[in-house]
């Protein structure tokens, strides 16, 4: 494959995401990296080494394994804890600006 598939936004995934977002085992994606049905590239995050996999052949693995129906199930619930972490972030925010704006309405009395 062209190395430019490696640098477009979104087409690739650490090993990491991929298990969470399609619902793999770490061990499948290294069984799938051993047997070559997985392209990847090792990379370094703060020292730390992760492998790097093009989404394609992750979606594709995962549909394999687990049928488009699981695929769609694991969608959704990612989709679905993405949307609660947003939900939580903007709710401690609001906390915050709230807060302030309590203090700025005692400082103006």
């Amino acid at each position: 494959m062209s190395g430019s598939v490696w640098n477009k936004t979104g087409a690739t995934l650490s090993h990491n995401n991929a298990c969470k977002e399609f619902g793999l085992t770490e061990g499948e994606v290294f069984k799938a990296m051993e047997m070559g049905k997985l392209q990847y590239r090792q990379n370094y995050a703060h020292g730390n080494p992760y492998f790097k996999l093009l989404r394609n052949e992750v979606k594709s693995l995962a549909q394999d394994l687990h049928g488009a129906k699981g695929i769609k199930e694991q969608e959704v619930k990612h989709k679905l804890q993405k949307i609660n972490r947003e939900i939580n972030s903007l709710k401690r925010k609001l906390a915050s600006l709230e807060k302030q704006k309590i203090e700025l309405i005692e400082r103006q009395k």
